[in-house]
């Protein structure tokens, strides 16, 4: 599976042929940097890791600047280990080499991306579970239009079941987005355009895999 590292830049929109609008997310893609070259020999699987992003060396650990020098590369902020790269890429991933986006990706392929959803706090059920809620005030309910209603708590079983949907913190968890189409790459700027929203919010980190 190959893939890269790169930012989330914002939404947008562009117009396809029959001028039907299309949403999509703006993404910077790399550059990349190979870091790591694992295979089956010495390490019981083959997967390629890359970097991205650079990071101020007063704040890399000693051990990380001596994995960095070893692809004599700065210290970057984001490692991600890929699994099983794509064959042809062979010849691209030794350690040290630069990565782009138009070298994996070709416009109209599909994509997986990966990010942190935004945190929304602690939040109730309509929210978090999309409850529906009482939906009137009839019957003298005047404060029951977003509550959670009976969790079921009785003398038996005396206790709340685990995974029952209440409320609670919400967002924040690693999200995976499947099939999404690549509209169009600008290779000169390392700018991929991809159809639809993926998880996280302005300048955060996203994988996207294929």
């Amino acid at each position: 599976m190959s893939g890269i590292i790169g930012r989330k830049i914002g939404m947008t929109n562009v117009f396809d042929e029959e001028g039907i609008s299309i949403a999509c997310t703006l993404i910077e893609a790399g550059p990349c940097v190979v870091t790591q070259v694992k295979d089956v020999e010495t390490d019981g699987y083959k997967s390629v890791q890359l970097a991205y992003d650079e990071k101020k060396e007063k704040r890399t650990s000693k051990a990380l600047k001596g994995h960095f020098n070893k692809a004599k590369t700065s210290p970057k902020k984001q490692v991600v280990e890929f699994r099983n790269f794509r064959e042809e890429f062979e010849g691209q991933v030794a350690l040290g080499n630069t990565i782009k986006v138009g070298e994996i990706f070709k416009e109209n392929d599909y994509v997986d991306a990966i990010g942190i959803s935004k945190g929304k706090g602690f939040q109730g059920v309509v929210k978090r579970h999309h409850f529906k809620g009482v939906g009137d005030k009839t019957h003298g309910q005047h404060n029951r239009l977003r509550a959670p209603g009976s969790i079921g708590g009785a003398s038996y079983p005396a206790r709340v079941f685990k995974g029952m949907k209440m409320a609670g913190r919400m967002g924040g968890d690693r999200v995976k987005v499947l099939n999404l189409k690549v509209i169009k790459i600008i290779p000169e700027e390392d700018l991929i355009l991809i159809s639809g929203s993926v998880p996280g919010s302005k300048n955060s980190t996203i994988i996207l895999e294929k």
